[in-house]
C-alpha cells in the first residue's frame, strides 16, 4: 500500500516541480526585439538584487552631497531582502534627500539591450530614473557619438507619462538634447519594463516590451557607458512640500544583452 501510494504521488511531485522550474524560467524572460538575421541575444551582466545588500562587485554608490534641491546620501538605497532593490526619499530636519547608484568602474559598455523592471515612486516633488552616461558626454565637436547621456527613463509626474531623453556636447553653451514623452496607461500601477536597444546607427527605446521611441539621438554613441539608478528631488516633479515621505521606488533587477553570432 506504502507503495501504491508513493507511485500515484510521485507523477503529482514532478508536475509541480515542472510547473515551478518553468515559471522561474518564465520570470526571468525579457521581451527582446528581434535579433538580425545570423545573430542571437545573450545576457553579458544583470543584477537580480536577491541578497541582503549591494553587490560592490557590480555597484557604486555616488558620494554624499548636494543633488538639485535634495541632497544624495547611500543610506537611502538598499536592498528589502525580497529581491528589490529601494531608493527611498526622505526628510530629515529640513533636508530632503535620496540616492543614486552606479556601474562606473565596474560595468561600462557601448551597445546591446538595457532593461530594468521598477515599480515607480507615489509622491510629488521627486523623480525616478534609469539611465546611461559617460564622460564622453562633455566632449563637444562629434554629436552624441563620442558620448551621451542616455535617459531610458525619467519620471517626473505621477501620470501616465514616461519621459526619454539624450544630452550631448556638454552642458554648458554647447549642449544639446532631444526628449520624447509617451503615454503608458497605468504605469504607475505596480512593475513596468523600461529598455533600450542601443544600436550602432540609432536607439529604440521600449516600455513593458513595446516600442515607444526611434532617434539617432545626435548620432548613436560608440564609446562605453556606464549605468546609473537615481531619485532626484526637484520642481520638475512637483512640490516636495506635499509630498507624503518617506516614498520609494523598487528596482527587480537590470539586465545588459548584447548580440552574438547565432551558432
Amino acid at each position: 500500500m506504502k507503495n501504491l501510494a508513493w507511485s500515484s504521488v510521485l507523477p503529482f511531485l514532478l508536475l509541480i516541480g515542472a510547473f515551478s522550474q518553468s515559471m522561474q524560467q518564465t520570470e526571468l524572460h525579457d521581451k527582446l526585439p528581434p535579433a538580425p538575421e545570423g545573430k542571437a541575444w545573450s545576457m553579458i551582466w544583470h543584477d537580480e538584487f536577491d541578497g541582503a545588500t549591494l553587490d560592490p562587485s557590480k555597484w557604486v554608490y555616488r558620494p554624499n552631497g548636494q543633488r538639485r534641491d535634495g541632497w544624495w546620501d547611500q543610506k537611502t538605497v538598499a536592498l528589502d531582502g525580497l529581491g528589490h532593490l529601494v531608493i527611498q526619499t526622505i526628510k530629515e530636519a529640513d533636508q530632503y534627500i535620496d540616492g543614486c547608484i552606479t556601474t562606473q568602474g565596474k560595468f561600462e559598455h557601448a551597445s546591446g539591450f538595457y532593461v530594468a523592471r521598477i515599480q515607480l515612486q507615489q509622491q510629488p516633488g521627486h523623480w525616478s530614473a534609469f539611465w546611461i552616461t559617460g564622460p564622453g558626454v562633455a566632449t563637444v565637436g562629434n554629436g552624441g557619438r563620442d558620448g551621451a547621456e542616455i535617459d531610458i527613463m525619467e519620471k517626473p509626474w505621477l501620470n501616465d507619462r514616461v519621459q526619454h531623453t539624450f544630452h550631448w556636447d556638454g552642458y554648458g553653451q554647447d549642449h544639446q538634447t532631444e526628449e520624447k514623452v509617451v503615454q503608458v496607461p497605468g504605469v504607475m500601477n505596480g512593475f513596468h519594463t523600461f529598455g533600450l536597444w542601443w544600436k550602432a546607427d540609432e536607439y529604440v527605446f521600449y516600455v513593458d516590451g513595446q516600442e515607444t521611441w526611434r532617434t539617432t539621438g545626435g548620432g548613436a554613441c560608440r564609446v562605453p557607458e556606464y549605468i546609473l539608478l537615481s531619485d532626484e528631488i526637484g520642481a520638475w516633479g512637483g512640490n516636495i512640500a506635499e509630498a507624503k515621505l518617506p516614498d520609494r521606488f523598487l528596482v527587480d533587477y537590470v539586465r545588459v544583452y548584447d548580440l552574438s553570432n547565432n551558432k
